[in-house]
């Protein structure tokens, strides 16, 4: 009669201080309040944004500035 191989110990691969962390690291990020864009309402404001925009209209507003700013150069 053969033996069973010995169940193999399981040992973790990730420390348990670690995972704990990353669990609430993901709880946090949970808990932020939903922005919408002032703009186009997107619901994906972006994370450095101080005006509650998407991140394609604080582009465009950025990009708006910049061609402002060449028009009154050209115009002195």
């Amino acid at each position: 009669m053969k033996r069973k191989p010995a169940a193999p110990v399981e040992t973790p691969v990730v420390d348990s201080e670690i995972l704990e962390k990353a669990k609430a690291a993901l709880k946090s990020d949970n808990l932020r309040p939903l922005r919408k864009c002032e703009v186009c309402q997107s619901e994906t404001v972006a994370p450095n944004s101080t005006e509650n925009l998407c991140w394609v209209c604080r582009r465009l507003k950025i990009s708006a500035w910049k061609e402002s700013d060449q028009q009154i150069s050209a115009q002195e």
